[in-house]
């Protein structure tokens, strides 16, 4: 079992920044490709990005392409997400994710409870 625990989010004006970071508690997080989630409020779950056990391959949403990058430190057991430009339609609920690789994740082994993001225009 990996417990995912998200943090980073709050309120912040459309063009601005904000980080997002996860913390696993599994030893083995190494292992775990890793990935982020959103979901706006009444609309379906979407992909965001995912980052591979090494950090060596990352795949990203289109509407998130040049905007938003992820990256990890396997030593802190920890995966981010650097989201800059932000728009309002960002706004969302983020949950961390981890499977077994970057393909594999469009059905995650694992959820963290999530954090909200809002940007407001």
């Amino acid at each position: 079992q990996v417990l995912l625990v998200e943090s980073g989010g709050g309120l912040v004006q459309a063009g601005g920044s904000l980080r997002l970071s996860c913390a696993a508690s599994e030893h083995t997080f190494s292992r775990y490709a890793m990935g982020w989630f959103r979901q706006a409020l009444g609309k379906e779950r979407e992909f965001v990005a995912a980052i591979s056990w090494s950090g060596g391959s990352t795949s990203y949403a289109d509407s998130v392409k040049g905007r938003f990058t992820i990256s990890r430190t396997n030593a802190k057991n920890t995966v981010y997400l650097q989201m800059n430009s932000l728009k309002p339609e960002d706004t969302a609920v983020y949950y961390c994710t981890a499977g077994k690789s970057v393909a594999a994740m469009t059905s995650p082994d694992y959820w963290g409870q999530g954090t909200q993001v809002t940007v407001s225009s």
